[in-house]
């Protein structure tokens, strides 16, 4: 027996390359040794030299691009037998505690092989290695060895084996490596499914039907997506009128970074934007109409941004070369629907969309929808976080000891879960509306995905405390299931603590007021909430000031139609409706109908809502359809129009009209406000700036009232509503003598809540 030493190296260690790069390390140090992977991590055994603290160190300081160590653990190791070399042993199983990867872009060293003629790779669609290409879509369990992926389908050639197995070759121990002689291919299929083409004939025709103007359908890493020619408005619209979706904006994939321009009225846009689309998550980045290539009127209509990405995979690479165009990259799905991930599902739900299917073999194991971010200054602000981001883990505020392990359930919108265990938060993937059978069915099969790969047992389920919501009421049959408790969380309080766990705030820097504005979410008093100021920890929770609560006629159709909103903001607060603009726009019989609803509570329920207040004024404005088609709608054309104000104007309507919200016992007076609205003389964008300042200097008087009475330096900004960039910037003016934080890594809207739920959950079991 000889004394040794084994160095435990946790994170994100496996899949990214990093036993070759300790292989590599450990010859340019002459050590002797072996590496390994398991459930815990990455596990190195050393024999004695003085090398080994060099060799440590180097391991931290040359770490592969996509691998992140979060701590290295030394421990003394007895070696029966000394080793004569170092080498790789294969990977072992055992409990769970090491980070799946992310999807990561295409590298440039495979780009180059895939435009190379004299590579065996040319063209070849699904080209990787250990720095790029597929991990978290096509795992089945850990480790994250071929067996386990959907790979394993595909027996290695002579070629591809000598890669894998060669610790020098940047192919090493790549799961996903394959080559056209052994891997996957593309084949073309009309949309009956029968197949016209293969390989590289089936990439040649998909260009020549995208630049003819046809509507094509490609199955990517982690689902289909719809593809056109972005400068064509007649594709535009064709694609528009088959998927049902008349306005939603369209991403749009550029051919190269070399097609967005500067921001002349921002310099740090630039060098942000171009930071973020060439990352290795590679995500849609929100930029101004002005910086882009001329487009179709008809991928952002009525918005000032479009929503951009860089090819993400060798398939979009080879799309991208092949027509030398923008293409709208949107999901693969018919409205209703999820995105589809199989072959089978893409055609029953697509057929009558696309033209044309450009599929592959490979299977989908888990959905990655594209992320979504915006630019804000310096940095890049989450909106959708999936591909490329999930499942990479969240550590804890530092002071938070290791937490009992709790499944969140998320919310109905824009559902994404949370694993809580350890120091550490695992958000599932961005699935969508709970209202959607497919997507509740997605939700079931991801959530057991999740806890085989994790090999994760919660303890605790905590779930909004809506008791209509689907979230909810799967929250509570599971841990029935379980025999396990189940934990109700308020929803604001939920949004206001995963704000605060992201940016590391701790136990001792005490409470914050929190500013939480959204469209619903269940209030602590049992009604339903969506303009809230709040005295908030980790712990509790307090109301302290806020919108009035205004009745939702219709109930949830107040949510597709403003003008039902305006309508009921005009009933409660000016009461003169019928001498107001609306008596013009909507049949009178219809409102006289509505107007007993009200006066009777029938199907009208109350909500504070902030959502359904930027409707009324959307609707007051002219600015909202009568019936939206996407959530947020009829705010975002309200924000567009407000940015069109000239600033020079700004300081004259602040003096004119900036007393028109007051404040009155913490809540604002909404009565002085519409009693006004419809007489003041300035034009839309004017009107829809001021509604802007009006809110944020309302709410911004509330928090600093509060805040100065409790000595708190910090208030928290979050909630969808806080996705209104305007609105933001006005606040924190406002606020400008506090610590102001807002979502960043996870969204402001309800994809983040999920991280406050686990959170809270947990306080409440240990206390």
């Amino acid at each position: 027996m000889s004394n040794g030493i084994a160095l435990r190296v946790k994170g994100k260690v496996q899949g990214v390359g990093f036993r070759p790069f300790v292989w590599q390390l450990a010859h340019r140090f002459g050590l002797l040794g072996q590496v390994s992977n398991d459930s815990l991590g990455v596990l190195v055994h050393l024999t004695p030299s003085p090398k080994n603290a060099l060799f440590i160190e180097a391991l931290k300081e040359e770490c592969p691009p996509l691998a992140r160590i979060e701590r290295i653990e030394e421990s003394p190791y007895q070696w029966e037998q000394l080793p004569t070399d170092f080498i790789i042993v294969k990977s072992g199983g055992g409990e769970m505690d090491t980070q799946v990867v992310p999807d990561a872009t295409t590298c440039q060293a495979c780009i180059d092989e895939l435009f190379d003629p004299q590579n065996r790779r040319y063209h070849y669609p699904f080209i990787n290695c250990t720095h790029c290409g597929p991990r978290f879509t096509i795992i089945k369990k850990m480790p994250y060895d071929r067996p386990f992926t959907s790979m394993s389908e595909f027996p290695f050639c002579p070629e591809c084996k000598r890669e894998y197995e060669d610790p020098s070759d940047r192919r090493f121990h790549a799961q996903p490596n394959a080559c056209p002689v052994c891997g996957p291919h593309i084949w073309l299929a009309d949309n009956q499914g029968k197949e016209l083409v293969t390989k590289e004939d089936a990439l040649t025709q998909a260009c020549e039907a995208l630049l003819a103007g046809k509507i094509v359908a490609v199955k990517g890493i982690g689902g289909f997506h719809l593809v056109c020619d972005a400068r064509n408005n007649e594709s535009v619209a064709l694609l528009r009128e088959r998927k049902y979706r008349p306005a939603k904006p369209l991403a749009v994939m550029l051919t190269g970074i070399d097609q967005i321009k500067a921001d002349e009225h921002d310099p740090d846009f630039l060098p942000t934007a171009i930071q973020t689309l060439q990352s290795t998550a590679a995500p849609i980045v929100l930029v101004p109409k002005t910086v882009t290539p001329k487009l179709a009127d008809l991928i952002a209509p009525g918005l000032t941004e479009i929503g951009v990405m860089l090819p993400a995979n060798p398939l979009q690479h080879l799309l991208a070369r092949g027509t030398n165009i923008p293409l709208v990259m949107t999901s693969g799905n018919a409205s209703g629907h999820t995105p589809a991930l199989s072959n089978e599902e893409a055609l029953m739900q697509l057929k009558d969309i696309a033209d044309l299917f450009l599929m592959h073999n490979r299977e989908i194991i888990q959905r990655a929808d594209d992320s979504l971010v915006r630019i804000e200054g310096k940095q890049s602000v989450m909106i959708r976080r999936s591909r490329g981001y999930v499942p990479d883990a969240i550590s804890l505020p530092e002071d938070f000891g290791a937490q009992p392990s709790v499944l969140a359930m998320g919310g109905d919108l824009k559902n994404v879960f949370c694993l809580l265990r350890q120091h550490q938060a695992i958000m599932g993937p961005h699935l969508g509306d709970l209202d959607d059978l497919s997507v509740r069915q997605q939700l079931v099969k991801s959530l057991a995905l999740f806890q085989q790969i994790y090999r994760f047992t919660p303890k605790a389920i905590a779930i909004d405390a809506h008791p209509n919501y689907i979230s909810h009421q799967l929250g509570k049959q599971f841990a029935q299931e379980q025999n396990i408790s189940v934990i109700e969380v308020s929803h604001h309080h939920a949004h206001i603590v995963s704000c605060l766990a992201e940016h590391g705030h701790t136990h001792r820097q005490g409470a914050v007021i929190g500013i939480a504005l959204d469209g619903l979410g269940f209030g602590q008093d049992g009604s339903l909430w969506g303009g809230e100021c709040l005295l908030v920890d980790y712990k509790s929770s307090e109301r302290i000031g806020g919108l009035p609560a205004v009745a939702m006629p219709g109930g949830n159709l107040a949510s597709i139609q403003p003008w039902r909103n305006w309508f009921a903001h005009l009933a409660t607060f000016s009461k003169d409706w019928r001498g107001s603009v609306i008596a013009q726009m909507i049949p009178n019989h219809d409102l006289q109908i509505l107007s007993k609803a009200l006066e009777r509570g029938l199907n009208s329920p109350k909500a504070s809502s902030c959502g359904r207040f930027f409707d009324a004024v959307s609707a007051s404005l002219g600015l909202a359809p009568k019936e939206i088609s996407w959530e947020g709608e009829a705010a975002c054309y309200l924000q567009t129009a407000a940015l069109a104000c000239h600033k020079e104007k700004q300081a004259e309507i602040i003096e004119r009209y900036g007393h028109l919200m007051p404040v009155k016992n913490s809540v604002l007076d909404l009565g002085v406000f519409w009693s006004q609205w419809e007489s003041i003389k300035l034009n839309v964008s004017e009107k829809a700036w001021l509604f802007h300042y009006l809110l944020a200097e309302s709410l911004g008087d509330i928090a600093l009232q509060y805040a100065d009475k409790y000595q708190i330096d910090t208030v928290v900004l979050t909630g969808g509503v806080l996705n209104n960039t305007l609105l933001k910037r006005l606040f924190k003016k406002k606020l400008n003598n506090k610590k102001v934080l807002a979502p960043k890594i996870l969204p402001a809207g309800d994809g983040g809540i999920a991280l406050g739920q686990a959170l809270i959950a947990t306080h409440l079991m240990q206390n």
